[in-house]
């Protein structure tokens, strides 16, 4: 459980941020202390983006529940999963579009429908 970090999910945001540049999309913050703390923000279109680790947020492709303490695990990550999901429901009711994705999204091999689901919400971007 060592390697699994707690806090922040640099790499997979650095992804996203690379895919931005790469491909033009401009507009964007990160972190901007709104409800929930998005990982990226386009303030002008009201859209929010968050990156979920697929241990940390339950990926229903690929996460486990730890042997060792598996009470505690559950308990631990079904608590992020309603977490999210009282935060995509009061961002939505604030009159923010919520996307989530999950890390394995920015793969290489997916990254590209990544991609059009966000600029399908960025007109004109």
């Amino acid at each position: 459980m060592s390697c699994i970090r707690g806090r922040g999910n640099r790499d997979t945001e650095q992804a996203l941020a690379r895919l931005f540049h790469q491909n033009g999309i401009t507009g964007w913050r990160r972190h901007l202390p709104i409800f929930g703390r998005p990982d990226f923000v386009f303030p002008k279109q009201r859209l929010a983006i968050f990156v979920d680790g697929c241990f940390w947020h339950r990926c229903p492709r690929h996460s486990s529940i730890p042997v060792n303490n598996r009470d505690f695990w559950r308990r631990k990550l079904e608590g992020n999963v309603q977490r999210d999901r009282l935060v995509t429901k009061t961002l939505k009711l604030e009159g923010w579009r919520v996307i989530r994705l999950w890390e394995h999204q920015l793969k290489p091999a997916t990254r590209g429908r990544c991609l059009l689901r966000i600029r399908r919400l960025l007109p004109g971007v």
